[in-house]
């Protein structure tokens, strides 16, 4: 198996989205050239904004097999039907994710609003339609995931983004994975995980991962916490490679990364997957 369980369909590809900002006409074509490429197995569907899905879909036709997308609905709560039936009747598309960020306050109610709209538009949580709510690093959000958790939706926490006031603290992150996982919640990240491993200030996807085994584990926050502090690559790697995948990716869905090429050639260069023809160390 050239890709590990542990890496399976780890990375969404969000190359339309900042900072990678490429178009859909070459996103598209790029995202099909992953999927038949040797390590198709690292890539999960492609991402695209609610707003754009007239443009994916004049993108998608005329392609051999129909394209596997996760909606990120930047349209408001009121645009989630609209998203599911804008997929459901272009054939050339085939829906593989919804993700939608909790707008307005307090973040209870902006949760409860979230969950009708999900439940409307899709008539509950489906496996083959992974559903996200994006909690925002505000006041309440355990509140939120409450809510997110009892409707039986998955949870989404941003990791970076432009200002460095957007990359929250490792004791952040490690709060919302064990609250996650106290919630029976799976999880997925996006922004900022442009690294395998952590650097000065940006998370590394290796780290989040293993700060997901860590609580799976029974860690604490602190023991997550300094999962996610690790900047030792080998030490890191060596830390991942003794993960259980099952247990790990049960709650650790993907993340989302504007760029396949820079993940996986990290991981190649940590020895983590290996090309083929060669043997991961």
């Amino acid at each position: 198996m050239t890709i590990p369980p542990i890496f399976e369909r780890l990375i969404d590809d969000a190359a339309v989205f900042p900072p990678g900002d490429l178009p859909l006409a070459d996103a598209v074509p790029a995202h099909v050239a992953h999927r038949a490429a040797w390590y198709a197995g690292l890539v999960g569907p492609l991402l695209c904004a609610a707003s754009s899905l007239d443009s994916l879909a004049s993108s998608a036709r005329g392609l051999p097999a129909p394209l596997e997308v996760a909606v990120v609905v930047d349209t408001g709560t009121g645009g989630v039907l609209d998203a599911v039936d804008a997929v459901d009747a272009e054939p050339h598309v085939r829906l593989r994710g919804i993700e939608v960020p909790l707008r307005g306050s307090p973040l209870g109610d902006a949760a409860r609003r979230t969950v009708a709209a999900l439940d409307a538009a899709l008539g509950g949580p489906d496996d083959d339609e992974p559903t996200y709510v994006e909690v925002p690093r505000e006041h309440g959000w355990e509140v939120a995931l409450d809510v997110v958790a009892e409707a039986g939706y998955r949870a989404k926490l941003r990791t970076g983004g432009a200002a460095a006031d957007a990359v929250p603290s490792n004791e952040e992150v490690a709060a919302f994975v064990v609250a996650c996982l106290d919630r029976g919640v799976a999880m997925k990240f996006t922004a900022g995980l442009h690294h395998a491993v952590r650097g000065p200030v940006e998370h590394g996807f290796l780290n989040v991962l293993l700060a997901v085994g860590t609580a799976a584990g029974g860690g604490s926050v602190a023991d997550v916490a300094a999962a996610l502090s690790i900047d030792d690559g080998a030490r890191l790697a060596a830390a991942v490679g003794a993960l259980d995948a099952a247990a790990v990716r049960r709650w650790f869905a993907s993340y989302g990364s504007c760029s396949i090429a820079e993940p996986l050639s990290e991981l190649i260069a940590l020895g983590l997957v290996a090309e083929p023809g060669r043997v991961a160390r």
